[in-house]
C-alpha cells in the first residue's frame, strides 16, 4: 500500500481554491502522538481542545469544530474511530463523541508499516506540510503537534507534487530591490540578503505559480504575520492589517499596527505588482476578521513608573 499516495489524497471539501486542512491538522497530530507513544490512543474528550487550537490557528477563518474531521478522516484509510460500543465512529455530533467515549487512532495497518519503517512517519508528515501549509509555517506547525523530524527528511516529496521554481527567491527579491515591501527593511551581510524571504501571496500549496506577480520580498517578521492572517494587502496596494491582531508594546505598535493603509514598497518599474486573483485569495483564505482603519496606530505615551 503506497501511504504517501493516500496521505497525498486525502478527501477534503474544496471549492475555487478554499482551504479545509481540518484534515491534514489531525492526522499530523496523530503522527505527533503516535511518535511520542506508539501504542496510545487519541479520546476525544482529551484532546477536543488541542484540536480546537490547531484548527484556530493554523485552520481557516471561519469556526469550525474538530469533531468533523475526527469523524471523517476514518474514511480515508488512516485513521479509526472506536466507542464504548465497539468499533465505528457515532457521527460528527461534539456531546455523541464525548457521550461515547469516542477514541481515534492511525489504522493497525498504517502503525505496522510505521514501525517497520520508521522514516515513513517523516516523509508522511512532509507531505503533509508541503501539500497543505506554506514553508513559513512548517517549523511552528511540528513544534505545535508535538512532531522531530529529521532534517533530511525534508528532501523527500511523495511524486505527486508540483515542483518548485528555485528561481522564485532571486526574482522576487531583485523585482522589489532587496527590500521588504512592507517595513523596508533591507539588511546584508556583505552582499549576501539577510532576513530577507520571497514570500508566495496564493500558497503554492493551493495552486499558487511561482511568479513574482504571486510574490513578495517581505522580512522574516512580516513574512510569518503574512502567513498568519495579521497582514494582507489591498485595493490600491495598501497593507491591511486585521484587527484581531493585539500589540500593546511600541515595538507592536511601530512594526505591525502602523503598517495599516500604507502603500506596498515596490516592485521596480516595470515589473508587475501582485495579481488581483492571488491578493483576493490570500483576503479570502488567510486573511482573519477585518482590517484595521488607515493610520490606527496610536502614538501611545509611555506613562512615568513610581512617583514623579
Amino acid at each position: 500500500m503506497d501511504w504517501l499516495e493516500r496521505t497525498a489524497n486525502l478527501r477534503q471539501w474544496s471549492r475555487s481554491g478554499v482551504r479545509a486542512p481540518h484534515k491534514p491538522l489531525l492526522f499530523l497530530y496523530a503522527l505527533g502522538r503516535f511518535q511520542q507513544d506508539a501504542a496510545g490512543e487519541l479520546r476525544y474528550s482529551a484532546v477536543e481542545e488541542d484540536l480546537k487550537r490547531l484548527l484556530a490557528e493554523y485552520g481557516p477563518a471561519n469556526r469550525t469544530t474538530p469533531a468533523y474531521p475526527f469523524h471523517h478522516l476514518a474514511g480515508d484509510g488512516v485513521w479509526e474511530v472506536r466507542t464504548d460500543r465497539g468499533a465505528g465512529s457515532p457521527g460528527t455530533g461534539v456531546r455523541e463523541l464525548r457521550a461515547t467515549g469516542a477514541t481515534g487512532r492511525l489504522t493497525a495497518e498504517l502503525r505496522t508499516a510505521l514501525r517497520r519503517e520508521p522514516s515513513l512517519l517523516g516523509r508522511l508528515a512532509r507531505a503533509l506540510l508541503d501539500l497543505n501549509f506554506p514553508p513559513s509555517l512548517h517549523a511552528e506547525l511540528c513544534e505545535a503537534v508535538g512532531l522531530e523530524l529529521e532534517p533530511a527528511e525534508s528532501g523527500q516529496r511523495p511524486g505527486a507534487l508540483r515542483q518548485r521554481d528555485r528561481r522564485m527567491r532571486e526574482l522576487v527579491l531583485t523585482a522589489y530591490e532587496y527590500q521588504c515591501a512592507f517595513c523596508g527593511y533591507d539588511g546584508m551581510i556583505g552582499t549576501v540578503p539577510v532576513g530577507l524571504e520571497a514570500a508566495h501571496v496564493r500558497w503554492w500549496a493551493f495552486g499558487g505559480p511561482d511568479e513574482v506577480d504571486n510574490g513578495l520580498c517581505l522580512c522574516s517578521l512580516h513574512h510569518r504575520l503574512f502567513d498568519k492572517g495579521v497582514l494582507g494587502i489591498g485595493d490600491g496596494h495598501r497593507i491591511l492589517v486585521s484587527q484581531h491582531f493585539v500589540g500593546r508594546s511600541a515595538a507592536a505598535r511601530e512594526q505591525v499596527v502602523a503598517l495599516a493603509g500604507r502603500p506596498l514598497t515596490g516592485p521596480q518599474a516595470g515589473v508587475r505588482p501582485v495579481a488581483a486573483a492571488h491578493r483576493s485569495w490570500h483576503a479570502g483564505q488567510v486573511f482573519r476578521g477585518e482590517p484595521r482603519p488607515a493610520g490606527a496606530a496610536l502614538d501611545v505615551a509611555v506613562q512615568p513608573v513610581g512617583p514623579a
